[in-house]
């Protein structure tokens, strides 16, 4: 059997190509060459973004040795073992160069393989010197096949060990061009607008979308590279990504980018894709668990990264699924899978990211590279400008451009926030666009996770802008992004006290919390709770009727992670007298302990019992005596335990079953167990939440 790896599973200029196996019949590996042969052949008509020469120089040569295998099956010529062999060698070889020719003309790489240009004319030169060799030692004589065919195989074996297969002119005068403007970029010097149009043009990157395609491919590259030891082109993807990025933001002056979903060759969405896939599939078949780095091995089968590398290190040279032995043990990363995987934990609200693990942050706080360092500066200032002088189309584009940049890069809200753009983008928040509003706010929220923009939007009245938007927001959206802003400010104490003192703060994140959706839903709950953080906010949250509200809701609820917000909002209230008091009032107490008993989230199971242990502590006798008689308050208690939940959580755990069975200890000796009062509760064991 012959297996031919998924071009779309593996990372770009990696060419994992599979030999046949030794057993291989020769009519399969005819038939399978054939078919590799007549997949190359169609490259013809596809355009080549580096290596034009090398490459359309290889397909001809192909296309000659198709006619040879397509004669030498019709006459059903016999094959001696050597004649095998070369087939099987030119079988490998043809994988290669698929590979290779897919990564010529992979539409979203342009930039990186044109500077990748000598790289892969190298593996085009190999490749056909490999191939000529391999017909070299073909037996031609010993084959029933025409003599003109026999004359063309000669001429594919000199001309494949003939030709130079150098870089292309064109291609190595573009690449020297984009390094020169990175040579500008780290001298502090704006390139030409017409030097950038001409490198665009070359590579036909016509609009925002390609230019952003480009960045997304560059960014996920480095990605992968930083996972490796040697990080041998990170330096250089971070410089590109820079290039790029700037290219996005200046010479284009319109996006047309859409939110549509994303569509296959076969015209679905990726939505319904992700839909009628079996989740089975997403399971490693060692582990169990869905696969959060899945790779290939040379069978052909996918397993999770660890638990495949643990497998091999146990002494096992063997495909767990198959029991064949492996020849090596390289491990292929299998990007579609992860992407797909990816989208569907998204898609049903499941954590990708595997327990414990970390987010790095390296290539977040650095550029990378001095090139994609100073061009991020000047592009930071450009933007300012715009957002000064440009018109109100212009401005749009801009507040966007800049959304995108500090989505997730540390080093470019850094950049933004000293080129002065926070204090424009707080006057936009005024306009009556609704997307130059969104775009606007959804910016500052990113910007507002920098230490230093939290400083300059506040001392540019910020606060009250943002309140503005959260309570008269054009789009839900830009509201919920108005109440995360919030949130991230009133990490400060000093904004938290801000923030809580002027009027309509709170009431502006209850509307958001009765009228929003799950997001806004959300936001409000963690800006709230950040809030709760300074102590005369406490008093401020409970008149405005938030227990009430949050008792009504958790019976709704049907996202996890918001009854896990509720609960801890409701459990740092629970922590002061008065608010235990209301929550009791509002008859939360029953609702919190089915929570316990039926959530699968950790989080919620321990702010559960930090809600328990304060309403105990702060609530009274009576609040005892109700968990003192349900019956599976005690067993969930202990297999919170025993599931090894946080410090603090376990903690608040074994205060409980203590205060307990101190309870049902007083009990048994009392004959009126009803006349406990709070003042016989141990309330040096109560911890404070986190």
């Amino acid at each position: 059997m012959i297996s031919n790896p998924d071009v779309s599973t593996r990372r770009i200029l990696t060419y994992p190509a599979i030999r046949p196996c030794e057993s291989v019949s020769p009519a399969t590996l005819l038939d399978s060459l054939i078919t590799l042969s007549s997949n190359i052949s169609h490259y013809r008509s596809k355009p080549f973004f580096s290596n034009n020469r090398n490459a359309r120089r290889s397909i001809r040569l192909v296309g000659i040795l198709l006619i040879f295998f397509e004669e030498i099956q019709e006459n059903q010529s016999y094959l001696s073992d050597s004649s095998v062999l070369s087939l099987s060698e030119l079988h490998f070889i043809f994988q290669k160069l698929q590979f290779l020719l897919e990564d010529c003309t992979h539409s979203g790489a342009k930039l990186w393989i044109l500077m990748k240009s000598n790289h892969m004319a190298s593996h085009f030169y190999f490749l056909m010197r490999a191939m000529a060799t391999a017909l070299d030692v073909f037996p031609l004589s010993s084959i029933d096949v025409s003599v003109e065919t026999k004359e063309a195989i000669q001429l594919v074996i000199k001309q494949a060990s003939k030709s130079k297969f150098e870089v292309d002119p064109v291609d190595e005068s573009a690449s020297n061009d984009v390094i020169s403007i990175l040579s500008r970029f780290e001298k502090r010097v704006a390139p030409d607008l017409c030097d950038l149009r001409w490198v665009l043009d070359r590579l036909e990157i016509r609009s925002w979308s390609e230019c952003q395609k480009e960045i997304k491919f560059l960014e996920s590259e480095a990605g992968i590279e930083q996972l490796t030891s040697e990080k041998r082109d990170l330096g250089l993807l971070s410089s590109l990504i820079g290039f790029m990025t700037y290219c996005r933001g200046v010479v284009f002056d319109s996006i047309d980018n859409k939110s549509t979903p994303k569509r296959y060759d076969n015209g679905y969405s990726s939505v319904c894709i992700i839909r009628h896939l079996n989740s089975e599939d997403f399971l490693c078949p060692i582990s169990l668990e869905i696969m959060s780095d899945p790779v290939t091995v040379q069978s052909g089968h996918t397993y999770d990264r660890s638990s495949i590398v643990k497998w091999f290190k146990s002494g096992n040279p063997i495909c767990p699924k198959t029991g064949e032995k492996l020849k090596n043990k390289d491990l292929v990363p299998n990007l579609a899978l992860k992407r797909l995987i990816s989208q569907y934990c998204c898609e049903n609200g499941i954590a990708f990211a595997k327990k414990g693990a970390k987010k790095d942050v390296t290539m977040t706080v650095a550029a990378g590279s001095i090139a994609a360092e100073e061009s991020v500066k000047i592009l930071a200032n450009f933007l300012a400008g715009k957002l000064e002088n440009g018109s109100c189309e212009e401005r749009n584009k801009v507040a966007s451009e800049i959304r995108i940049l500090t989505k997730s890069s540390i080093f470019n809200r850094s950049c933004l926030a000293e080129s002065g753009a926070i204090a424009l983008l707080l006057n936009l928040l005024s306009s009556s666009d609704a997307l130059t509003q969104e775009n606007s706010m959804a910016a500052l929220f990113n910007l507002s996770k920098h230490s230093k923009s939290k400083t300059i939007i506040v001392q540019n009245s910020g606060v009250e802008s943002i309140l503005g938007v959260l309570k008269e927001g054009l789009k839900m959206e830009t509201k919920l992004h108005a109440a995360g802003t919030l949130f991230y400010l009133a990490s400060v104490e000093e904004y938290r006290i801000l923030i809580g003192e002027t009027p309509g703060a709170i009431s502006g994140l209850m509307g958001l919390l009765r009228d929003g959706n799950d997001k806004g839903k959300k936001n409000a709950l963690v800006a709230i709770f950040g809030l709760l953080m300074y102590s005369d906010n406490h008093w401020r949250v409970l008149s405005s009727g938030l227990v009430p509200l949050l008792g009504n809701l958790l019976k709704s609820f049907e996202r996890e992670d918001l009854v896990t917000d509720s609960l801890a909002v409701l459990a740092t209230i629970a922590e002061k007298q008065d608010g235990a008091t209301v929550i009791l009032a509002s008859g939360i107490l029953p609702s919190a302990l089915e929570i316990l008993s039926s959530t699968s989230s950790r989080a919620g199971k321990e702010y559960c019992v930090a809600l328990l242990l304060a309403l105990c502590v702060n609530g009274g006798g009576d609040v005892v005596l109700v968990l003192a008689k349900n019956p599976s308050l005690m067993a969930a208690l202990y297999a919170l335990l025993a599931e090894g939940s946080s410090s603090r959580g376990s903690k608040k755990a074994s205060s409980l079953i203590r205060l307990l069975h101190e309870f049902h200890e007083r009990s048994s000796s009392s004959s009126s167990p009803s006349l406990i009062t709070n003042t016989d509760l141990p309330r040096d064991r109560f911890v404070h939440v986190w």
